[in-house]
């Protein structure tokens, strides 16, 4: 078991090389307009992304993935569907992608590519973890790497980022738990972050890709 946590841990961490550090999730723009100011209004609203927005959405993904039998096809096709902006989509396909592609050759398989959750569900739910426990190690690394965003641009100290991202940790257990109890009750309601999704598309200056 500790092997197949190291396993996931690797996969998971931000050295893995899936590119997860170009995507700001529509955060740049947010911040860009001066609608985010200091750590708290920026904490709350990746706490909306993970509680309400697109992580929960992928923590469904992603327990949905995990179980046994299950039809990742399908499960691909859903996580496209509920891209709700192009960025979105460009997104977990190109993270999806790279992940596969890397998975793929270090373990022999030869999985389709398939969008991040998807395909992080599929690669792990071969080392046997529990699922509640991958659910949160990946909410906590989708968290961390916007946490990381706002410290380059917003910019916010990586004490005071950290700070944020501890804070974060008893939603991020929650959603897990939630997801793998009913990983079919998916849906996301932040607006908001989906708004700024669409407006950072057309944004003239920028550093990140999403």
């Amino acid at each position: 078991m500790t092997a197949a946590l190291m396993q996931l841990v690797q996969w998971l961490s931000p050295a893995f090389p899936v590119g997860g550090f170009a995507y700001s999730h529509g955060l740049e723009w947010a911040i860009a307009q001066g609608g985010l100011a200091g750590a708290e209004a920026i904490g709350d609203w990746i706490g909306d992304v993970i509680g309400q927005g697109s992580g929960r959405v992928d923590a469904c993904l992603l327990a949905a993935s995990l179980r046994p039998g299950a039809d990742h096809a399908a499960l691909a096709g859903l996580a496209r569907a509920l891209a709700a902006a192009r960025e979105r989509a460009v997104e977990t396909e190109d993270q999806g992608r790279a992940f596969t592609d890397l998975t793929n050759t270090l373990t022999g398989t030869a999985h389709p590519p398939a969008p991040l959750p998807v395909a992080v569900g599929r690669a792990v739910a071969a080392l046997g973890l529990p699922a509640e426990q991958v659910v949160a190690l990946y909410l906590q690394t989708f968290a961390g790497n916007l946490v990381q965003v706002a410290v380059r641009f917003a910019p916010l100290g990586q004490t005071e980022g950290q700070r944020m991202l501890a804070g974060l940790q008893p939603l991020i257990l929650r959603v897990a738990a939630e997801a793998v109890a009913d990983p079919d009750a998916i849906g996301s309601a932040a607006f908001g972050a989906d708004m700024a999704a669409m407006a950072h598309e057309v944004m003239e200056v920028r550093i990140y890709k999403t």
